[in-house]
């Protein structure tokens, strides 16, 4: 399977996804960031797909089609979603259904969305974690793959208990894109 990696930021998850072995075909970021510069320490192609508007005016469907015939050019099997920061609409999942994957902070179903860390604090749970998922449209509710528990402990704030399941986030994705790969599919 040719794999993809998108991402947005810092590259951290990308860099333990490297680092562990998994055969990256193809880093696209969304805009420059320091995930290109992990990539090229690895010696990968990554290329810019760069999102133009944050706005009401932004065409998500148009960018999906420009982020899935980059994808389609490059003939990947597997996209590794790995802090993308845009999220897709039909476009990709008519190109990529069944073989878009992403991790998420926190168990789902429970906490979907952007801000599912604050979220679990704030509903004062005593175990959250992350969860490795089918990406699909409706945004953090497709098939779970894998999820590991993570224990909020007393006067844990969003950044120290973020960078604690972030520990386990990349152990466990690496692991289930191994999973996948060796499986030759998702599910």
């Amino acid at each position: 399977m040719r794999v993809a990696v998108l991402a947005s930021g810092s590259g951290t998850i990308l860099e333990a996804i490297l680092t562990d072995g998994v055969p990256v075909d193809l880093v696209v970021v969304d805009r420059p960031c320091p995930a290109t510069e992990v990539a090229a320490r690895h010696g990968v192609p990554a290329q810019v797909v760069q999102r133009t508007s944050y706005g009401e005016e932004f065409d998500r469907d148009a960018y999906s089609r420009q982020i899935a015939a980059v994808l389609l050019t490059h003939h990947i099997d597997l996209v590794v979603l790995a802090g993308f920061g845009t999220i897709f609409s039909g476009p990709m999942f008519e190109a990529f259904a069944g073989h878009l994957v992403n991790t998420h902070p926190a168990l789902l179903p429970s906490f979907r969305g952007w801000h599912a860390v604050a979220d679990a604090l704030a509903y004062g749970v005593k175990v959250t974690g992350c969860t490795v998922h089918v990406a699909t449209p409706d945004v953090d509710a497709g098939p779970i793959l894998a999820q590991e528990a993570v224990a909020v402990l007393p006067g844990d704030t969003v950044e120290t208990l973020h960078e604690r399941i972030k520990v386990v986030e990349r152990r466990l994705y690496v692991k289930t894109i191994h999973e996948i790969l060796e499986r030759g599919s998702v599910q």
